[in-house]
């Protein structure tokens, strides 16, 4: 049975990842490969899928903690306690990062270029594993900053996610053949306003009506999100037409999945606002 990582071998990793977490917010190029070479030097005969795994849990434990993290590494669960406990003190310390992730998730979002805007749909992710038992910790912040909520309240991100969701809605029904629907596609936020529950009007190829809330973030898949009550009253009275589109990766490479029906029936809410991820 491996044992356990000390405390010197999580202080070299996290201080690793925070290497590469402030080359990303200031989008400086780095070498994960390179990155994981030099701490092998560091640590007690680690391999590298034990490595990378590491990663993967500070990346869960910054989500939780509300902090941005490294897309590239999947969030992870069933981390060990003294990791948790060294990530929030170095975030704790960190104003340097604290800052550039200020930065980052409080920048105006434009609309991002792609070259086929139908390749941008993808398969929902699979849900992250939580922890468990000693390891179960509180989702609400330590921390007085909540970055990923400060994110999520950028309207120019919002407003950005929407738009590129009607054009992706566009693009469907022409490919699809259906131009007069493409032509009803509707941003209702806009039009009519935000009391609805959802942000955009468009249709199934038959012409059925599809209520699309979206939800934006430059991070990965798995980064929660908030809804709020009349969104989730909304979805569960019009479970049959209701879409949450996910808008991730937004500011790099936007992709986009959906979840179709009530929203407590796809994703695992807590009462904040709600905070919601894949179920």
């Amino acid at each position: 049975m491996p044992k356990s990582w000390s405390k010197l071998e999580v202080e070299a990793t996290i201080s690793d990842y925070f290497s590469m977490l402030d080359d990303e917010l200031h989008g400086r190029p780095y070498n994960k490969a390179e990155h994981r070479r030099r701490l092998m030097e560091l640590l007690d005969y680690r391999a590298v899928p034990a490595i990378e795994r590491k990663h993967q849990n500070i990346s869960a434990i910054l989500i939780e903690l509300g902090m941005v993290y490294i897309s590239g590494y999947k969030p992870l669960g069933n981390y060990q306690a003294l990791l948790r406990e060294v990530v929030t003190k170095r975030l704790d310390e960190d104003q340097l990062i604290a800052d550039s992730a200020m930065e980052q998730v409080s920048a105006v979002a434009t609309l991002p270029k792609v070259e086929d805007i139908l390749k941008v749909m993808v398969d929902p992710p699979t849900p992250m594993e939580m922890p468990v038992q000693e390891n179960r910790v509180r989702t609400t912040p330590r921390r007085k900053m909540n970055y990923l909520k400060i994110e999520a309240q950028n309207r120019s991100l919002g407003l950005a996610g929407e738009e590129f969701v009607v054009k992706y809605e566009i693009a469907r029904l022409i490919a699809a053949g259906k131009d007069s629907l493409a032509d009803k596609v509707e941003k209702v936020s806009e039009t009519v306003g935000d009391g609805l529950g959802y942000d955009i009007l468009s249709f199934d190829e038959d012409g059925k009506e599809r209520l699309i809330e979206v939800k934006t973030t430059a991070y990965g898949a798995l980064t929660p999100f908030y809804i709020t009550r009349n969104e989730l009253a909304v979805s569960v009275e019009k479970s049959d037409q209701y879409h949450l589109y996910r808008a991730y990766g937004f500011r790099a490479k936007p992709r986009i999945f959906w979840k179709q029906g009530s929203l407590d029936d796809s994703f695992s809410l807590q009462p904040s606002q709600y905070l919601a991820r894949i179920a």
